[in-house]
């Protein structure tokens, strides 16, 4: 079932869900529980389709709106006000809210969401990543040459990102040898471009826009280490990516980052001396991943966390006599036990 969108009116990938949900085969009746991953037009789809058909609701938090205020033309405090008391009325619609990190459920908590929340990772396929290789063809294709050190930063360009601070971190290395290489594209891109002609580290960074999947593990495999400086991340996904490739990681010192990485990765405050400086131990060779990386790495299987995914909605569906029990660690239950929704949460219209 495909859901109609329309391109929206800004520099972004993002688009407008169409408030239609066709359902020309009568599939929706057949559902069993509903489970949203947005609190956009889709999750308000949602919603209205497990009230309608008296099912279970569930809803991942897989992103902090208030991080992307600027991307909405209103002023920034009340967009971000706005945005936080977005996720908290549809969380709180929600039987089961599933967070990937302890630090997202607290971060919920604090927002005043009241339902049921369960810690349950996004999941990679590992061994897809842990295939990768050092291939000094894929180190040319990114600026390095077999001699030369080589910083990776994998994700969208956008300001939320904050790799401003990558390469800001990069120009105080003061290494003539290592080379930056920033993998993604976005509506950042021309802002960082300018940045690093700023810092004249143009000529050692190179922009290599989006690879392929089937890419991605040689690419985080030739990498002498990974740079990581978001802090709007509700988990991060290329940090597990790059701990099963066995890159060394540096990251911004956040609490989810914290979480994601445990003793696999390092993590600094988030100021451009404190990351050169780490950046300087990882490329020197006095801090290695290797197999730790791997072992923590395997946490996030998205078989294994497909089937906590399962013994999740069975607590909501089947009786207690024949369902399987979610790990109690990773259930944090609700504080007061709210009321089923009686009215719809109000959404706005754009997807992220």
């Amino acid at each position: 079932m495909r859901v109609p969108s329309l391109p929206l009116p800004t520099r972004t990938s993002y688009r407008l869900t169409l408030p239609y949900l066709p359902d020309r085969r009568g599939a929706l009746g057949a559902l069993s529980i509903v489970h949203t991953h947005s609190p956009f037009v889709t999750g308000w789809l949602g919603a209205r389709a497990a009230r309608r058909l008296g099912v279970p609701l569930v809803f991942t938090y897989h992103t902090q709106l208030e991080a992307y205020a600027h991307y909405v033309p209103f002023e920034t405090r009340a967009t971000r006000s706005a945005a936080s008391g977005l996720t908290r009325r549809y969380a709180n619609a929600a039987d089961a809210v599933i967070v990937p990190t302890v630090a997202m459920a607290e971060r919920l908590r604090v927002l005043g969401v009241r339902a049921r929340i369960e810690v349950l990772p996004s999941g990679i396929d590992v061994a897809f990543f842990a295939r990768g290789e050092r291939r000094d063809d894929v180190r040319a294709r990114l600026g390095a040459s077999p001699d030369q050190s080589l910083i990776l930063c994998v994700g969208r360009l956008g300001r939320e990102k904050n790799l401003e601070l990558a390469l800001d971190a990069f120009a105080r290395l003061g290494d003539a040898r290592s080379r930056l290489a920033i993998v993604g594209d976005g509506p950042h891109r021309e802002a960082l471009q300018r940045r690093a002609r700023e810092a004249r580290i143009s000529s050692r960074t190179t922009f290599a826009l989006e690879y392929a999947r089937a890419d991605l593990p040689d690419v985080y495999a030739s990498a002498d280490a990974f740079l990581f400086t978001s802090g709007s991340e509700t988990q991060g996904l290329v940090l597990v990516e790059a701990l099963a490739a066995r890159a060394p990681v540096v990251a911004v010192d956040t609490p989810q980052t914290r979480d994601v990485l445990g003793p696999a990765g390092s993590v600094v405050p988030g100021d451009p001396a404190a990351l050169a400086a780490e950046l300087r131990n990882v490329l020197g060779g006095r801090r290695r991943s290797g197999a730790l990386g791997s072992q923590v790495a395997r946490r996030y299987d998205a078989a294994a966390l497909g089937d906590r995914a399962i013994a999740l909605y069975e607590t909501l569906t089947l009786p207690a006599a024949t369902r399987r029990a979610p790990s109690a660690s990773s259930t944090l239950p609700p504080a007061t036990r709210p009321a089923p929704p009686s009215a719809e949460p109000t959404v706005p219209l754009a997807e992220p």
